[in-house]
């Protein structure tokens, strides 16, 4: 009886599959994703539904710019961070570090955070609301744009269902005014330039243009600046000032020493860590494009600053990207070109080939693990926006629906932070290369008679060393010919002179042999915001079915994927339990993560709800799998079927995972599924 109605049950449900299969037959093979617009709200929805990432703290309120993430958003950016790790530390042969949160105040001040880490604030001159000031004149110009478009008919207002509407703030919206062509000139100059502006600019714009806040309509004070650092504090009685890191990097450049040593005293290496990060962002409203904790992925790769080209480069050369350079932006444009980083090496756009080959694989990160190239560009700092420490910097920007992100930054940090934190500590932080051939040269050479020069000018005398001994060689020339006619007078930095005879200070021309070079490493520093980089996937992965547009998909590569397989058992019956926990088992060894859904509800709703959450193969298990030891494997995006055994399917799917085969070549593997099983 039991095996009569699990025969019935099997016919009735391969019955139902069979018209199934039949209806897929008349459908196209290429998917369209696109037939329906993007629509951030039902993104949103999904995100929050399946827990992707939610609001920390959630249940008294939350913080703002805090998030916490759930079990797909943590496998996601676990697999993420995996093949980071890959592609840069495993194949480029990186020594990984795992430095403190907590860092001394004495060395964000001597790295300049402390001084310079700041972004401008205003506040609403009535509620005391505090913006970000570039933020309020992006978000007032653009509004104003859009109005200047939708008063000439040029943009039409996207239609949206009424449970998906919410209620706008007050001046949220600009309303729909025709501006002068030479305002609209001028508003999209200021936006192409807007970070290259200083605080007192912002607040210039602001009164000229009449920016208030779009939230209340009340005018803004002046911008101020706002370090961005969580201040606290080291020991029992605070008696240590300090803060969490706004960024990895300088755990890197206090241990170089030590690396150096590990690497054998050679230069180029580089140093990788991964690790969280803070940032007292001033106001957090994008979700997990900006908030005050994320995780960063960064790269310090130390090279001689006489040769700054990589023995690597020529892989890269070809690699072709969409670039925004300075002076196109300087020019009040947003005009991409596209060139190879070859090219834009060699006609001196990009600084030098190390940091080329950095932009050209982190271009090819990107879009391995599933950002859309058509939506990614590489955008150049302009002069006032240039941190403190570097010499060049290019930003990895992915388009999404807040505009471009910033989202990788590549930067030539130069010798800055070595020098510094050398300068600071006393400890040097230099490489000592041995010379191939000695260099040999002549040079003044100065001599001190120290005891009478510390008898007769005391506490002097230090300063006195110090000023000459910082001369060029035609000053001590001249210096030395005063000497031989008895007596020079040598003038200090702050302006005290002092008179000096021969028996105190001789110099005397002499050759040298070096031997050792001796010289301070510059920086090439790739840094990833992997939150970022996470949510823009998301973005670029959803879509919703043309047939249905409620059915919501994420085509998460199957590289990154939280889940990578779905096991759909067709019954919960006690027969299928060995079955289900022999293809759990073997797709655990074969390293491929794998959940199960034995739910009560329909396997086309069980598929649909794992299409949300991106897994991107499914294998079903029905009673001919009891008997006949055959599975069905799907795709997500097609949700084409392939039929085979046991093995052939396990070795299909792991391949597919592990990205050795396509689902083309799967295709000529496993015959296609028909909806028919026989079964005895």
């Amino acid at each position: 009886m039991r095996l009569a109605y699990g025969v019935l049950h099997f016919r009735i449900t391969t019955s139902y599959r069979c018209l199934h299969r039949r209806l897929q037959s008349t459908m196209p093979t290429t998917v369209n994703k696109t037939a329906h617009q993007f629509d951030k709200t039902r993104l949103d929805a999904l995100l929050n539904r399946r827990f992707f990432y939610a609001p920390a703290f959630e249940i008294y309120g939350g913080v703002a710019g805090l998030y916490d993430y759930g079990p797909p958003g943590s496998a996601l950016q676990a697999n993420i961070i995996s093949e980071w790790r890959k592609h840069f530390i495993v194949e480029e042969a990186m020594l990984e570090l795992d430095t403190t949160i907590m860092t001394p105040s004495p060395v964000f001040e001597t790295s300049g955070h402390v001084a310079r880490f700041a972004d401008w604030m205003v506040k609403d001159t009535k509620t005391g609301d505090v913006l970000r000031a570039d933020h309020l004149v992006k978000i007032v110009l653009e509004a104003r744009l859009a109005g200047n478009l939708e008063a000439r008919g040029v943009a039409a207002t996207a239609p949206q269902d009424d449970k998906d509407k919410k209620k706008k703030k007050k001046g949220a919206k600009a309303a729909a005014v025709a501006l002068d062509d030479a305002v609209v000139r001028e508003y999209e100059t200021i936006l192409a330039q807007l970070d290259n502006y200083t605080g007192p600019q912002l607040g210039e714009l602001c009164h000229t243009h009449k920016i208030r806040n779009p939230d209340t309509d009340n005018e803004v004070g002046e911008p101020q600046q706002f370090n961005l650092m969580f201040t606290s504090s080291i020991g029992p009685t605070g008696q240590h000032p300090g803060y969490l890191r706004p960024e990895t990097a300088q755990g890197h450049f206090l241990n170089f020493s030590r690396l150096l040593e590990y690497n054998n005293g050679r230069v180029p290496f580089a140093s990788a860590q991964i690790g969280r990060s803070f940032r007292n962002e001033i106001s957090p409203r994008a979700g997990l494009l900006r908030v005050r904790e994320f995780t960063m992925a960064e790269i310090e790769h130390y090279v001689d600053p006489e040769e700054k080209d990589h023995d690597r480069f020529e892989e890269v050369r070809g690699v072709e990207i969409c670039m925004l350079d300075r002076h196109v932006q300087e020019s009040g444009s947003n005009q991409t070109v596209k060139m190879t980083v070859g090219e834009a090496v060699d006609k001196g756009i990009i600084a030098n080939e190390t940091l080329g080959y950095f932009v050209a694989r982190i271009y090819q990160f990107l879009i391995k693990i599933g950002i859309n190239p058509e939506r990614l560009r590489f955008r150049q700092h302009m002069g006032n926006e240039m941190a403190h420490y570097a010499t060049d910097c290019w930003d990895a920007e992915i388009h999404n629906s807040t505009g471009w992100t910033e989202c990788v930054g590549c930067a030539d940090r130069a010798a800055y932070d070595l020098s510094v934190h050398s300068a600071k500590t006393g400890h040097p932080l230099v490489v000592r290369q041995a010379l191939k051939e000695p260099i040999v040269t002549e040079r003044e050479a100065v001599e001190w008679n120290k005891k009478i020069l510390g008898k007769t000018f005391k506490q002097d005398a230090g300063v006195i060393q110090k000023t000459v001994e910082s001369l060029d060689e035609a000053a001590l020339a001249k210096l030395k010919e005063q000497l031989v006619q008895g007596s020079a007078v040598i003038t200090s930095q702050d302006g005290k002179e002092f008179q000096i005879s021969p028996d105190i200070l001789t110099i005397e021309r002499k050759t040298f042999k070096q031997s050792i070079r001796e010289f301070t490493p510059n920086v090439i520093e790739p840094s990833f915001g992997l939150g970022r980089i996470l949510y823009t996937l998301l973005e670029h992965s959803f879509w919703s079915r043309e047939s249905d547009v409620e059915r919501g998909v994420l085509s998460i590569p199957p590289l990154v994927a939280p889940t990578k397989v779905l096991i759909v058992p067709l019954s919960a019956r006690a027969e299928f339990d060995p079955l289900v926990q022999e293809v759990s088992s073997r797709l655990r060894r074969a390293g491929v993560f794998s959940r199960v859904d034995d739910s009560n509800t329909s396997i086309g709703k069980r598929y649909a709800r794992n299409d949300e959450l991106g897994t991107p193969y499914g294998i079903t298990i029905d009673f001919a799998s009891v008997q006949n030891r055959t599975m069905t494997l799907r795709e997500r995006d097609t949700m084409d079927q392939r039929i085979g055994s046991m093995d052939d399917v396990i070795a299909a799917v792991t391949e597919l995972v592990d990205g050795t085969i396509d689902w083309a070549e799967a295709c000529q593997r496993l015959p296609a599924y028909d909806g028919v099983q026989a079964i005895d």
